[in-house]
C-alpha cells in the first residue's frame, strides 16, 4: 500500500482551511532533499505556515509538499519530501496530526536521495 501521510496531509489541509484557521507544517529540515531558508530552522526543524495567503503554487503530492513564499521579503521555491513531515496542524488551536514512521514509506535515513517532481 502507498503511505498514508500525502492523503492525510490533503485532508486535514482542507478541514483546518474549512474550520478557518491556518495550516502550518513541521518540518525535519535535515531530511535529505529539504529545500527551505536555512536561516530559519531551528535545532534542525522549521515550521512553516501553508495557508493560500502565505504560499503560491501549493502542491501536496505523494512525494512531496512544495510551493513559493517569501521569507524576509524574498521569494523561494520550497521543497519538502513527505517524509519530512512532522506534524500538520491548525495555528489557532493545535489541533491536527503528529506523524510516525509507516509501513511502505521511504525510510529519512536513507542515503538515497529523494527524487524531485
Amino acid at each position: 500500500m502507498n503511505p498514508s501521510r500525502p492523503y492525510l496531509m490533503r485532508g486535514l489541509y482542507e478541514w483546518i482551511l474549512d474550520n478557518e484557521s491556518t495550516p502550518y507544517v513541521l518540518v525535519d529540515a535535515n531530511i535529505l532533499g529539504v529545500q527551505v531558508p536555512q536561516e530559519y530552522v531551528n535545532d534542525g526543524q522549521i515550521v512553516l505556515n501553508i495557508s493560500p495567503g502565505a504560499v503560491q503554487g501549493l502542491m501536496i503530492n505523494n512525494e512531496a509538499v512544495s510551493f513559493n513564499a517569501r521569507f524576509a521579503g524574498v521569494s523561494q521555491n520550497v521543497y519538502v519530501p513527505i517524509v519530512a513531515v512532522l506534524a500538520i496542524y491548525a495555528k489557532e488551536t493545535g489541533e491536527g496530526m503528529v506523524f510516525g514512521n509507516e509501513a511502505g514509506s521511504s525510510d529519512p535515513n536513507d542515503p538515497q536521495p529523494v527524487k524531485q517532481k
